[in-house]
């Protein structure tokens, strides 16, 4: 059985790390590209920080559920929050494809705090991916002890992305 989920879990880590490093890489190119004939997509932002909303609420009730045994809701909960993170990067994407920048027009403290949030928000987010990536890997192979492991550090950190995403939106959103 050991062999077995070693087996699998190789066949996946050089997917993992080539997504870890092409997902930043291609969305920074993508920044620079702007849809022609297409107009700023005023919706997406707080569509998108909705998702993050959601993504976060999922990754609390499923980690309620993995302590309270129910391993198929804890997994499907899962599935949805990477399909959501997923999502809302195309999203994300696409909106920036279609806009410039919101400045933040905050000044003192706030501005401080704004930017804080943001610089750890968008690091965060880079180096989260290949941590949600090999714990979902590991789950969906059944590498239950190695999954519970690296959840112990995925949880919190995708947790603090999807938080500050909707922060970072409640905040800039005045300016846009």
């Amino acid at each position: 059985m050991a062999k077995e989920i070693l087996e699998k879990s190789k066949k996946y880590t050089k997917w993992i790390w080539v997504l870890s490093i092409l997902i930043p890489i291609v969305v920074a190119l993508l920044f620079s590209v702007r849809i022609p004939g297409v107009e700023r997509i005023a919706f997406l932002p707080p569509l998108y920080a909705s998702i993050n909303a959601i993504t976060a609420i999922l990754l609390v009730l499923a980690v309620f559920q993995i302590k309270k045994g129910n391993r198929k809701t804890h997994e499907k909960m899962m599935k949805t929050a990477v399909a959501l993170s997923a999502l809302f990067l195309v999203l994300y994407v696409l909106y920036h494809m279609t806009s410039d920048s919101t400045k933040f027009g905050g000044e003192g403290i706030i501005k401080s705090v704004y930017y804080f949030i943001l610089i750890s928000h968008i690091l965060l987010s880079i180096i989260i991916i290949p941590f949600v990536l090999i714990t979902f890997v590991r789950g969906i192979t059944s590498d239950f002890e190695k999954h519970k492991k690296i959840a112990k550090i995925t949880f919190p950190l995708w947790l603090y992305v999807a938080v500050t995403g909707v922060i970072v939106y409640i905040l800039i959103s005045p300016y846009y």
